[in-house]
């Protein structure tokens, strides 16, 4: 009986330990699940967006349903399309984000690599894509990141006259 006691004991012990294994296991792969501001388990989000999850830039999330709401409640906000997997959004947002928040707006942020249907339920050719909505109406957009210096395209200066120029 001592045996019997003794084998089951150790079988509980193991089992123990392999579910703390795999937990912490889960937790380096996929993250830390509190913060996925996405609703999805983490296993079907896309790895770019898993390594953004903790990233103070991409905190500012809204999701469709969300969006949806605004937009039908005819509400004037900013919004910014970009996708976790894009290089341009990668470089843009770092710098975007933080203007936004030195500057006391607003911008919801809206993953196109999660929300595929997106591209074309909003009109969205190009991301990085920031658009101000008036009473739930396009007013205005810029599309495409932060350009390489000496290049044409956006810079930090275009983000910022956009966002003074629709700013409450």
């Amino acid at each position: 009986m001592k045996k019997l006691v003794i084998y089951l004991s150790v079988i509980v012990v193991l089992f123990g330990a392999l579910y703390i294994v795999n937990q912490q296991s889960n937790k380096a792969k996929y993250g830390d699940a509190r913060n996925n501001v996405y609703g999805i388990p983490p296993e079907k989000l896309n790895p770019e967006t898993l390594k953004q999850l903790n990233d103070p830039n991409y905190q500012n999330i809204i999701l469709p349903d969300e969006l949806n709401k605004k937009l039908s409640n005819k509400e004037d906000f900013f919004l910014y399309y970009f996708a976790s997997t894009c290089p341009h959004c990668k470089k843009t947002t770092p710098v975007l984000a933080p203007l936004a928040k030195d500057l006391g707006v607003d911008v919801k942020q809206f993953n196109l690599e999660e929300f595929k249907n997106g591209w074309q339920q909003y009109n969205i050719q190009y991301t990085p894509t920031l658009i101000y909505y008036k009473g739930g109406q396009e007013v205005e957009r810029i599309e495409g990141g932060i350009s390489e210096p000496g290049q044409p395209g956006n810079t930090a200066d275009t983000f910022k006259a956009f966002l003074m120029k629709y700013k409450k």
